[in-house]
C-alpha cells in the first residue's frame, strides 16, 4: 500500500472547543474576553499557515459580538487569511455557538485581526520569500 501524504490545509481554519462552566460568567455564558482570545488564537493559527513563519498580532480591528454563547453548547471559529501585505496578513475570524443537543447554530461573533510575520529579534520579516 503507498504511503500516505498529508494534504494541503483547507483555505479555511477550523477550531472547535466546548465552552464549561470556568469560562462563563454567572449568567452561564461565555465570558467576552475567553471568545476573544479564542478569536487571537484562530488568527494565529490561519496565519502561520498561510505564511509557515512565526506571527505576532499587531491588531484587532473591529471585533462584534451578536449572541451570548451558553455553558455546554460549542464554539466554532473560521478563520480566513483576507488580506496578505509584506509583513503582515489580515484574517477574518467568525465566531459560531452550536446546540449540540438540537443542532441550533448561530454566529456569536466576527472580527479582523492583523497578523505580523516577526524573525528571531522579534522584528518584521517579509510574508513570502526570505528575510530580507
Amino acid at each position: 500500500m503507498p504511503e500516505a501524504r498529508p494534504e494541503e490545509p483547507d483555505a479555511d481554519l477550523r477550531m472547535v472547543e466546548l465552552v464549561f462552566p470556568d469560562v462563563t460568567s454567572h449568567y452561564g455564558s461565555l465570558y467576552g474576553g475567553n471568545a476573544l482570545a479564542a478569536m487571537g488564537k484562530a488568527a494565529f493559527v490561519a496565519a502561520t499557515r498561510r505564511s509557515r513563519k512565526a506571527v505576532v498580532m499587531a491588531a484587532s480591528q473591529r471585533v462584534d459580538f451578536r449572541s451570548q454563547i451558553h455553558n455546554g453548547e460549542v464554539m466554532e471559529l473560521i478563520g480566513r487569511v483576507e488580506k496578505v501585505g509584506t509583513t503582515s496578513l489580515t484574517v477574518a475570524v467568525e465566531l459560531w455557538a452550536e446546540n449540540l443537543t438540537t443542532g441550533e447554530r448561530r454566529r456569536s461573533g466576527q472580527g479582523s485581526f492583523v497578523m505580523v510575520a516577526v524573525d528571531a529579534n522579534g522584528r518584521p520579516q517579509p510574508v513570502d520569500g526570505e528575510a530580507a
